[in-house]
């Protein structure tokens, strides 16, 4: 079990091959002291005592990994303020569109969502060494920062 008394913010994100998304978090987790949750690693959550809460995903096949939407409909509770992150090789695709509608059905509120590119060895990408090559790269984890102090006060 995670304890909220502490932190109002939990940031529950899936990021699998190179990390772009976990690395992405990371950043804002550093700037306004997230917690920080691994949906691959957590058997136990409670998302209640959190103001704000986060999910993140790498965008694959033009959406969001179905584990972070499974994960939200299971123990996003009602009423929350949501906000989305997001990586992508070339397109974002529908990007959190599915996950905006689940936290619609609960009544939460969006406070926003950020997205920026990650290095992807995807498929036929994988034939030319990747795309995004150094992504998220400062730039991209800066403004993933921005984003962060903006929902401090939402």
């Amino acid at each position: 079990m995670i304890d909220s008394a502490a932190k109002r913010t939990a940031i529950c994100y899936y990021s699998k091959h190179h990390g772009n998304t976990r690395k992405v978090v990371e950043a804002m987790a550093l700037e306004g002291d997230a917690d920080l949750i691994d949906i691959t690693a957590a058997p136990a959550v409670h998302l209640e005592g959190y103001e704000r809460i986060g999910f993140a995903s790498g965008i694959y096949g033009f959406e969001t990994h179905p584990s972070v939407g499974r994960f939200l409909e299971e123990h996003l509770p009602e009423g929350k303020k949501v906000f989305f992150v997001y990586t992508y090789g070339l397109w974002k695709g529908a990007g959190v569109k599915a996950l905006a509608k689940l936290a619609g059905e609960k009544g939460s509120l969006l406070l926003g969502e950020y997205g920026c590119r990650g290095y992807d060895t995807f498929g036929p990408f994988r034939l030319v060494g990747g795309t995004a090559k150094g992504h998220p790269d400062e730039q991209d984890l800066a403004g993933a920062r921005a984003f962060y102090r903006g929902l401090q006060g939402k």
